[in-house]
């Protein structure tokens, strides 16, 4: 009778992370570094003025065959540090006039969108997604993700809504990168060229380019305002349902 054999060692179990490596993946300390990231780039404006930059600095500082990629620079910057886009937009019109500044404005906007996208989907999604609780933002985030392109260009072609917190929250739902972009850089393009074409042709307030893209930012203007006032409405009345 033959003996048994031994059985043969069992492999060693894996040793466990080192503590500060797994500080380093927690969801949480990525999204407390998102908010360190963002929070500096605010207050970097304390540093710097994109908008009085690119109204009149840039011109005299930069050659002029380096324009087009110092304003794009500035652009992108200025959107990740939360400038306001009008403000931008109208830099754009001011210095390139409506051609070549609807361009560029474009161009900026997306490339600075890209940049925030990364950010918020790398550090903020994993720790953000599972407070996604409740049926309105559990179907909201469905749609952003099997309708990303055409989410995100509704998204954009609301008036109302801040830029940067369309990023955002486009980067915590499912968008996959492409479309973001892509409809990122189509759905801006309306308001882009009203403020555009009412800085370009401010010079001559009685053209009818002036008079329609003012016209357009009065209406713009008219949209948030209302749909800010129908949103503070509702909350009394979500509240009392709760």
């Amino acid at each position: 009778m033959l003996a048994p054999q031994p059985s043969p060692p069992a492999p060693p179990a894996p040793s466990a992370r080192p503590w500060p490596h797994r500080v380093a993946l927690s969801p949480w300390t990525r999204l407390a570094l998102l908010v360190v990231i963002l929070g500096a780039a605010a207050g970097s404006l304390l540093l710097w003025d994109p908008a009085a930059l690119l109204s009149g600095g840039l011109t005299s500082a930069v050659p002029g065959v380096w324009q087009a990629p110092a304003f794009l620079a500035v652009y992108a910057l200025g959107t990740l540090a939360f400038v306001p886009r009008p403000a931008l937009n109208a830099a754009a019109g001011l210095l390139f006039g409506i051609e070549q500044g609807l361009l560029l404005a474009v161009a900026g906007t997306t490339l600075g969108a890209g940049p925030a996208f990364g950010l918020g989907r790398w550090l903020g999604r994993d720790a953000l997604r599972p407070l996604l609780r409740g049926r309105a933002l559990t179907a909201l985030d469905r749609r952003f993700t099997e309708q990303g392109f055409r989410s995100v260009l509704l998204l954009r072609l609301f008036p109302g809504l801040p830029f940067q917190a369309g990023n955002f929250a486009a980067a915590f739902s499912g968008v996959r990168f492409a479309p973001f972009l892509a409809a990122t850089a189509i759905g801006v393009v309306p308001s882009t060229a009203a403020y555009v074409v009412a800085a370009a042709s401010a010079r001559t307030p009685g053209s009818a380019a002036f008079v329609v893209s003012a016209a357009a930012i009065a209406l713009m203007v008219l949209i948030s305002l209302v749909s800010a006032w129908r949103a503070a409405r509702r909350r009394p009345r979500a509240a009392e349902t709760a």
